[in-house]
């Protein structure tokens, strides 16, 4: 309704418009024709087809302005127009006329009512202006200059004069208008934008703040707890929250809020992790081999998620009675879509006969979850020591809130 009501004001400025340069025209015309057939003894049938030309803008105004539909009646005299100025041409000058320029007022009107019309009038000049050089250089017809020769200085400069006063007066002043309407809109719509990223940044910084408030008060609750299983379940949530809120943080950060480089973000939440589950004084080494991707919100939400589960039961059960071992996450772009994400540890591992649907970890069954999630699917690779993931998986597109159970 909006776009209706828009294409409906604009076709009534462009009508106005189109009258107006009518109207000017046409008087402009008939002026020229009296000037040229009294002062300046321009020979027939010149000041006759001025006159002709004036009263066909005339026509051509009345039509816009009682008629409805007055653009297609504009196209019709737009035609009669076109025909007319050809033959001026023809009779004072040819292509040395001085109401050639006439053309690109007609090719200009065009562009303003539709583009095709603009391309339309563009290659019928084109052609008239050819057919004009065609007909003076093979002399059909006959025909003369109707502009004596002692004149013809002074009746282009009356010619280019009400060139000028079309282009500058009439169209040049809608031209300028739409200028600096088109400059203000697109001032308005950089503000708009910019309004747009502070409001994103102002929201990823509220949700990481708040995620921060939850993982406080898990920490906070935790130390009341003494039965170990539930502070590691607790432990385990409040990492979960964390690896959330770094994703908030990052994009809060970047200048591009739709994606987070990943490389940086694993690298983060692995440290976290480590430094959260066995300390900072541990010997589990962190290999991270992951290019610059940049992936967005949707996608790295649930990866970092799944990413945080194989670590952390990596931490939790992979090196149990070691000090020391390796962690190892590498992501790689298989197609435009496609990634592959490889992590693992090289502890004891679980058995291969494991089934995650019947397994009481809730960490196993949130990286099958995740997997399906991200549209992927996730295999163990066997052939490793200890404990290794191959997931493939695609990037998600903005799509709507997604359940993990």
């Amino acid at each position: 309704m909006e776009k209706k009501r828009k294409d409906l004001e604009r076709s009534k400025e462009v009508s106005i418009l189109l009258r107006n340069t009518s109207i000017f025209a046409g008087a402009s015309c008939v002026l020229l024709a009296l000037i040229s057939w009294f002062s300046l003894g321009v020979l027939h049938p010149a000041p006759l087809l001025l006159v002709g030309l004036g009263i066909s803008f005339g026509i051509n105004a009345a039509l816009l302005h009682y008629l409805q539909n007055g653009l297609n009646a504009y196209l019709l005299a737009s035609v009669i127009t076109f025909i007319q100025l050809i033959w001026l041409s023809v009779f004072t000058g040819g292509v040395a006329s001085p109401f050639i320029s006439f053309f690109a007022l007609l090719v200009f009107s065009g562009y303003l009512v539709k583009t095709r019309y603009g391309n339309l009038y563009l290659g019928g000049t084109i052609l008239g202006v050819a057919l004009i050089y065609v007909q003076q250089q093979q002399g059909l017809m006959g025909v003369v200059n109707s502009v004596p020769q002692d004149v013809i200085p002074l009746f282009s400069a009356l010619v280019f004069l009400v060139f000028l006063l079309l282009l500058g007066g009439v169209l040049g002043r809608s031209l300028v208008k739409g200028i600096r309407d088109l400059y203000q809109s697109k001032e308005m719509l950089l503000q708009r934008a910019e309004e747009k990223d502070m409001l994103l940044k102002e929201v990823h910084h509220r949700v990481k703040n708040n995620l921060q408030t939850v993982s406080s008060l898990l920490r906070m609750q935790g130390r009341s707890i003494e039965d170990p299983q539930t502070l590691k379940q607790i432990r385990s949530s409040q990492n979960r929250v964390v690896c959330m809120a770094m994703v908030h943080e990052m994009l809060y950060m970047r200048e591009d809020l739709s994606c987070i480089e990943y490389s940086t973000y694993v690298q983060q939440l692995a440290d976290y992790l480590v430094k959260s589950v066995r300390g900072s004084e541990t010997d589990i080494r962190l290999k991270i081999d992951i290019p610059e991707i940049e992936l967005g919100i949707d996608t790295a939400l649930p990866l970092g998620l799944l990413i945080n589960e194989a670590v952390t039961n990596a931490l939790k059960y992979g090196f149990e009675g070691r000090e020391s071992g390796e962690i190892s996450i590498s992501l790689e772009k298989e197609d435009e879509q496609g990634f592959v994400l490889r992590i693992g540890d090289d502890g004891i591992g679980y058995p291969d006969n494991m089934d995650y649907k019947a397994s009481k970890s809730l960490g196993l069954k949130l990286i099958h979850n995740l997997s399906r999630q991200l549209k992927g699917s996730v295999i163990r690779d066997l052939s490793k020591r200890g404990t290794y993931y191959i997931i493939r998986f695609k990037e998600v597109q903005q799509d709507p809130f997604h359940s993990l159970a």
